[in-house]
């Protein structure tokens, strides 16, 4: 048997909104990941470990402020390409950018030899609940490829049918208050 047949996501949590007037609210998704931030903070920033794990593909790194980067949604039911420049990148402490139109931030924080890793992102708030249930199948594909242990990424009409997302939409809704979509 695979990595990817044995993996089941988690409960929902680590996550809190910050509800805003408009149409954007912000997700704050935490999570402790066994590896150090150096470690992380490549993941966050090469594009060949990007497209083992994220809901996008870049045309190059992230890891430089001003640089301008090409973020090519993937599983996306039309094509998406958003051009953004790399707003702030502090290695290995903080990354900013954005993609989708809302901005996406990401903060590590070393705990002993593991990383508190915190994202921020700007979602539509029809799509909060959404949105939380498929960074935190992401932020699971990061963890496993980190550990050694891949199991191939898990994202957009794809990662909508796998095992366990219905089930984190739901409990992300209800936790949030908000419609499941």
């Amino acid at each position: 048997m695979s990595d990817r047949e044995q993996y089941t996501p988690g409960p929902a949590g680590g996550a809190q909104i910050q509800k805003k007037d408009g149409p954007l609210w912000t997700l704050i998704l935490v999570r402790e990941l066994r590896h150090a931030p150096a470690k992380v903070w490549q993941a966050l920033t090469d594009p060949a470990q990007l497209r083992e794990w994220a809901p996008f593909d870049a045309d190059r790194s992230l890891g430089t402020v001003g640089t301008m980067v090409k973020l090519t949604t993937v599983g996306a039911p039309t094509p998406h390409v958003t051009e953004t420049m790399v707003m702030r990148a502090d290695a290995p402490k903080r990354l900013e950018y954005n993609w989708g139109g809302g901005d996406i931030r990401w903060e590590l924080e070393p705990v002993g030899s593991s990383t508190r890793l915190t994202l921020w992102a700007n979602i539509d708030r029809r799509y909060i609940a959404m949105g939380a249930a498929g960074w935190h199948l992401c932020l699971d594909v990061l963890d496993h490829l980190l550990g050694g242990t891949p199991v191939g990424r898990i994202v957009g009409v794809e990662a909508m049918k796998f095992g366990g997302w219905q089930r984190l939409n739901a409990e992300y809704a209800k936790q949030f208050g908000v419609s499941k979509r």
